[in-house]
């Protein structure tokens, strides 16, 4: 969610000013585009802040909800966009994952509940306004794992703390919106928000005066005239969804209807009369099927084909991933991207806890790399927006990815710009890197279609398995590092040619003490006084490291992440004719090739000495002798990650 994009900074407002109209001196952007982007990334920041801290005393999870499934949900409500008010009811469909003698939903208090119907009886019920929860007691225990159903019946006026259920006006007409994440929809209506169990299938059927139209997730099944100058409007979606991403808008929009893809599915958009009115709006809005082929190719196929894809506007500034049709307050062509790429990381796959919330705001900035790259900029234009968020990255010495539980309760640590967006769509490029454009691609939209992930929710362990599965290499290590860890490193590499040799140097410091060395393999360029290039990927595995490549032409000087394939600050590259290939002979240890396949070799080790093999969690997996100049057989281990230790030397290595 593209509005939540500065959101740790709003302590300090100022300086994300300052670093905007940075973003504005270094990108070559359209006019249209750097503007609007600006109010995209501003949003409402306040509003999230207040969402979080009203609920966020629960966690990721309300235990009192983990003993069922929800299945269906069904409102039907009465609404005047003009009126900031509801009432009607919702009936849920779940099924008890054990005996169950109450059930719990969360709902705010503030809505007053007249009724639950369960079979044709009223049961007893309490609304708890501590824990925002509505308890509903049972006249007799349910049985586990049967299908059930209820209908409770409520009305009165949303909270306003959250602003999740919100009006105003455009072009004089009344407006209505929603926007629930992260703990917003029980403001509106009782479900079940840990994250944890998505809603099978949604129906909305919501009764407004006739004049106004409603966009929501899913299908539109049928628009119905009533008495009274009434309209009954009925959409349905069918796809797994989570609660934070049910919406609805209402207002008179102008509908767009329209088809995208191959083959073809419908793009539908809702938007304000004026909206339609502006050409730079309506064309960037028929950019969105442009961006749709491009995440198509990469992502893999769009994941609700068999609803569709579409916008309907709303108030809130910047926008809202909303399942099947995002919300969008503006219309920048970045913020489109950004939302459109939610639909496979975030919508389709959803974070399974806020702490790693970069599987969703990660996924979807490094959307924003992939349609920058492909569609909106030229390659020079690309290398100065990667340059600007590698610094913006690295602006501080510390902070992790990932959000410990510790942190659950500060919203500007979960909704982190630097971190769960920038650096999260960060590691996802340097993956690119690792592993090469085709097979990273494959990667990820094989991670978009695993069973036991498509539709339902992971956590950044599950990213790792899928890699692995997908790739045969253990990102273990990685993830500790860059997801777990803290900080960046910097590097000192050095170089001297001899003849058509040249010998690099790589050393490395790190800005914080959290990862102890980066393993990653380096970017260098080389260039010829001719004109001549040579490129190489130093796989540095140890400080002060060495490496020898062959260059068969004069070197007039060499490049360091040359194309920002990797995060780091303020390194060095210098040309240093005090190198020596004695330096590199007198190394006191190494172990290589590193990755390696199925033998190991070492140097250093002068005389046959003990070593032991583990996995990268610690367990023993394998000892023996090491006799000098002899490789040792690793092909009976599982590719991964492990630590080698022999004498005092203790060095990770990757089975391939």
């Amino acid at each position: 969610m593209i509005r939540r994009f500065f959101i740790s900074l709003i302590q300090y407002i100022l300086s994300m000013r300052k670093f905007y109209f940075l973003l504005l001196s270094v990108f070559v952007f359209q006019q249209f585009y750097a503007q609007n982007d600006n109010l995209e990334k501003k949003g409402l920041i306040a509003k999230e802040m207040k969402s979080f801290a009203s609920k966020m005393a629960v966690g990721n999870t309300n235990p009192n909800t983990l003993n069922y499934d929800l299945q269906y949900q069904r409102m039907n409500f009465t609404i005047d966009p003009a009126v900031r008010s509801i009432a009607g009811s919702v009936t849920s469909h779940f099924k008890p994952n054990q005996s169950m003698n109450s059930i719990y939903f969360d709902l705010d208090s503030q809505l007053a509940v007249s009724q639950v119907q369960y079979h044709g009886t009223t049961l007893v019920f309490q609304q708890l306004a501590t824990t925002k929860e509505l308890k509903i007691n049972f006249q007799s225990a349910l049985p586990a794992n049967v299908l059930d159903s209820l209908t409770v019946t409520y009305s009165g006026v949303p909270p306003t703390a959250n602003n999740s259920f919100f009006n105003g006006t455009q072009g004089g007409t009344a407006v209505l919106s929603t926007l629930n994440e992260p703990y917003g929809a029980q403001d509106w209506f009782p479900t079940k928000q840990s994250l944890n169990d998505k809603i099978e299938r949604f129906d909305f059927k919501i009764t407004t005066p006739s004049q106004y139209s409603v966009a929501a997730n899913g299908k539109l099944m049928s628009e119905t005239t009533l008495p009274g100058s009434q309209k009954l409007t009925f959409w349905r979606t069918q796809y797994p969804t989570a609660a934070y991403l049910i919406a609805l808008s209402i207002t008179n929009f102008v509908k767009l209807t329209d088809t995208m893809g191959n083959p073809p599915f419908p793009f539908i958009n809702y938007v304000f009369p004026a909206t339609s009115a502006n050409a730079t709006n309506m064309s960037n809005i028929d950019w969105t099927k442009t961006v749709m082929n491009t995440f198509e190719t990469y992502f893999g196929p769009y994941p609700f084909r068999n609803e569709k894809y579409g916008h309907m506007e709303f108030q809130a500034g910047g926008g809202m991933e909303h399942q099947t049709m995002s919300s969008l307050g503006s219309w920048g062509r970045g913020l489109i991207a950004h939302e459109l790429a939610h639909q496979w990381f975030g919508d389709k796959i959803t974070c399974g806890a806020w702490n790693d919330i970069w599987l969703n705001e990660g996924f979807a900035t490094f959307g924003e790399h992939v349609a920058n790259e492909k569609l909106l900029m030229t390659n020079t234009e690309f290398l100065n927006y990667l340059l600007t968020q590698k610094n913006y990255v690295t602006g501080a010495p510390e902070g992790s990815v990932y959000v410990a539980d510790a942190n659950l309760t500060n919203v500007g640590a979960i909704f982190n710009s630097r971190l769960s967006y920038s650096k999260g769509a960060y590691v996802l490029r340097m993956l690119k890197w690792i592993l090469g454009d085709a097979a990273f691609y494959q990667a990820l939209q094989e991670y978009n279609s695993r069973p036991n992930l498509a539709y339902s929710y992971a956590r950044t362990q599950d990213l790792n398995a899928s890699f692995l599965t997908s790739t045969g290499q253990d990102f273990t290590g990685f993830f500790n590092d860059w997801i777990y860890g803290e900080g960046y490193p910097i590097y000192d590499i050095r170089w001297k040619q001899s003849g058509n040799t040249v010998t690099f140097k790589a050393s490395q410091t790190q800005s914080h003490p959290s990862v102890s060395f980066y393993e990653m393999p380096l970017p260098i360029k080389v260039n010829g006084t001719g004109g001549q290039v040579a490129y190489f990927a130093l796989n540095n595995t140890t400080n002060n490291q060495y490496f020898v490549q062959t260059v068969a032409f004069p070197v007039a000087s060499v490049e360091f992440n040359y194309q920002y394939q990797i995060l780091e600050r303020n390194s060095t590259v210098a040309q240093d004719n005090t190198l020596s290939t004695s330096d590199f002979n007198a190394e006191e240890f190494a172990l290589y090739p590193n990755p390696a396949k199925n033998e190991i070799n070492i140097k250093g080790i002068d005389k046959a000495t003990d070593f032991t093999i583990y996995f990268i969690d610690g367990k023993l997996v394998k000892k023996g002798t090491y006799q000098p100049e002899k490789s040792i057989n690793i092909s009976e281990l599982v590719p991964g990650a492990y630590i080698f230790k022999i004498k005092d030397k203790n060095v990770k290595f990757l089975k391939k």
